[in-house]
């Protein structure tokens, strides 16, 4: 099968986030208002946020979705009506649902507004697909659970568009429809307040023995039966391509500027090579090294090779990293830039610097200058400071230090 030109469709927190991901190369955003998504704990968007957000996209030739796939129940409907008809003048470019109530409420309402079904509709196979077509969806995003193999036989059946995650947090349970939240800390992960008991430690009680945990697993810091690995696809973009994929995504509406940044920039620069020359395509190791310095959990493929080779279990509920972010470039004035810490560094420390396109460089950081033109001897969190920079370095790019 032909490789389609696929979309790079990545996660914006709030506007920085929104910027950072534009700035790094993301064909289209995703983000979520102030209500009605799943991501109830991200910084969202009013709608004023996303007037300013739909034409800073636009201005930018790239495309913005908003996330309206929370589940609801039946008191809440007249709220939503009357958060689409504020809805209504913004062009989004499309809305991005689960509930078939929420779709045939939206086409009321605007009945020209393009829709993308999440992957919280569970969809499995062609017919499901296929039905969704019927109901004037646009997009489908695939279930997680699905083998490459399976998307293949989804693709020869159909020519609605297809997306599929690539990278970042996965969910145990089924499409990330979940009830463990709900059940243990009443904050429902299906209308966008997830707790994550997932990622809590857990071990075995013996009810004569109240008080005393015998761990289900050797690890002496708890038992993590019910976590996950993090998704990383970033090797199989040639295959997910050929499957006719068109839209690759990233998850992560609540995670970190610099996360945003960093997976961004990595799987811009993998797709753009593969489709440059799908020939003569080759991976590039730097690739998942740069992957590495992101906060993650032990990366995996998922489903993506078939249940039975399925790795979805984590080991542990730790994060890991090589690397911190410590700032980012506000101005550049000739050799000199204005950066704004996020953590603490010092003159004399060794950082790297990277931007867009894998630029990057490491360096000795010299002397730091105030706003006020007095010499620093350290850059505090937000705190602003001059220092010097290499000549490529941009507005928008990111300073970073080695872990200890």
């Amino acid at each position: 099968m032909k490789a389609v030109q696929a979309e790079l469709l990545v996660p914006a927190g709030d506007m920085e986030k929104l910027e950072t991901a534009l700035y790094f190369g993301a064909d289209a955003i995703y983000l979520g208002g102030d209500a009605f998504g799943l991501r109830a704990q991200a910084g969202n968007f009013s709608v004023a946020d996303l007037s300013l957000a739909v034409d800073r996209c636009h201005a930018a030739a790239r495309r913005l979705y908003l996330t309206l796939n929370a589940y609801l129940r039946p008191g809440e409907m007249p709220a939503l009506k009357a958060y689409l008809e504020e809805l209504r003048p913004l062009a989004i470019d499309a809305y991005i649902v689960a509930d078939p109530g929420v779709l045939s409420v939206v086409r009321q309402v605007d009945p020209q507004r393009p829709l993308h079904l999440s992957t919280q509709a569970n969809t499995t196979n062609s017919g499901a697909v296929n039905f969704w077509s019927d109901q004037d969806v646009s997009r489908v995003n695939l279930a997680r659970e699905l083998s490459l193999d399976e998307i293949r036989m989804i693709r020869r059946d159909t020519d609605l568009e297809l997306e599929v995650f690539v990278h970042g947090a996965m969910c145990m349970a089924y499409s990330g429809r979940c009830l463990l939240s709900a059940g243990m800390s009443g904050r429902s992960a299906n209308r966008g307040n997830c707790s994550h008991p997932c990622r809590w430690g857990y071990a075995l009680v013996e009810e004569t023995r109240p008080g005393e945990y015998f761990a289900v697993e050797q690890d002496s810091r708890g038992s993590y039966i019910l976590n996950s690995r993090d998704l990383c696809l970033v090797e199989q973009i040639p295959a997910l391509l050929e499957a006719g994929i068109n839209s690759l995504k990233i998850e992560g509406r609540m995670k970190s500027r610099y996360y945003v940044a960093a997976v961004t920039r990595v799987y811009r620069q993998a797709l753009d090579s593969y489709l440059v020359n799908p020939d003569s395509f080759r991976f590039d190791p730097q690739w998942r090294i740069e992957l590495e310095k992101v906060s993650h959990r032990p990366y995996d493929t998922g489903f993506l090779f078939g249940d039975g080779d399925a790795k979805i279990h984590a080991e542990d509920s730790y994060y890991h990293r090589t690397h911190d972010f410590v700032g980012i470039v506000l101005e550049k004035k000739a050799e000199m830039a204005l950066v704004e810490g996020r953590n603490r560094f010092f003159p004399g420390e060794e950082l790297e610097v990277f931007g867009p396109r894998m630029r990057q460089q490491s360096l000795i950081v010299g002397e730091i200058a105030g706003e006020d033109g007095v010499e620093k001897t350290v850059l505090q969190p937000n705190a602003r400071g001059w220092l010097k920079l290499p000549g490529w370095v941009r507005p928008g790019d990111m300073l970073r230090r080695a872990s200890n």
